[in-house]
């Protein structure tokens, strides 16, 4: 299996199937576009710098962007709804959180949440192996509230996103804010992308895996 980071909130999980989450265009934001192929392609909310599907390749792609619950490609997709506020969308509208499973791994992307699970979604998200939260604040939640959800899913691995790059246009915070916050938790600096196996994983304690483009 394999995990590469395209910027901003896209990733690419790569498997005997290919998943593409948030894609962005990438000059809209100030940053590289992502350049993929997908078979399935998950969108959290219609925000600009989070539904360019179109930019990903790939014959017969699956999008989708709607909270389902389905099998696409070989992929076990649910979709949660959540608020990409902390006013249950007052300010911002909704998002889709997702859960999917690929080759016996499980993965939460939680797109541009604002807020906090609700025991509802809580439940729905629960042992996953890769979550991948956003830290940057403003637009999301921040450091503070990313190591309270963590601490509610409680993952193997902790992924950040959504925050403070060069050249991204966002006034967001940086990596280090939440760094800070999560204090000794183990950190591994993966690079762009990194190739894991089941025993790559941390067995008793979860750590953080921080990408860099």
């Amino acid at each position: 299996m394999r995990i590469r980071w395209h910027g901003h909130a896209c990733f690419e999980v790569a498997g005997s199937s290919v998943v593409v989450t948030d894609p962005h265009d990438g000059k809209s934001i100030g940053i590289r576009p992502p350049r993929a192929s997908a078979d399935v392609v998950l969108v959290s909310h219609d925000h600009f710098d989070h539904d360019c599907s179109r930019i990903i390749k790939g014959a017969d792609t699956v999008v989708i962007d709607q909270p389902v619950m389905t099998v696409e490609k070989g992929v076990r997709v649910e979709g949660v709804e959540a608020f990409h506020d902390d006013q249950r969308g007052a300010k911002r509208g909704g998002v889709n959180l997702y859960r999917f499973e690929m080759d016996g791994f499980s993965f939460c992307h939680l797109g541009d949440l604002g807020h906090v699970l609700d025991d509802v979604q809580r439940d729905k998200l629960q042992k996953v192996d890769f979550l991948f939260v956003p830290t940057g604040d403003v637009f999301t939640i921040g450091p503070e509230a990313a190591k309270e959800v963590i601490g509610q899913i409680a993952p193997r691995v902790v992924i950040p996103m959504h925050y403070r790059t060069a050249g991204l246009s966002l006034s967001i915070r940086p990596l280090q804010d939440f760094l800070d916050v999560m204090g000794d938790m183990p950190v591994n600096r993966v690079g762009n992308e990194i190739d894991f196996a089941r025993e790559d994983l941390p067995e008793s304690r979860t750590e953080i895996w921080v990408f860099s483009e």
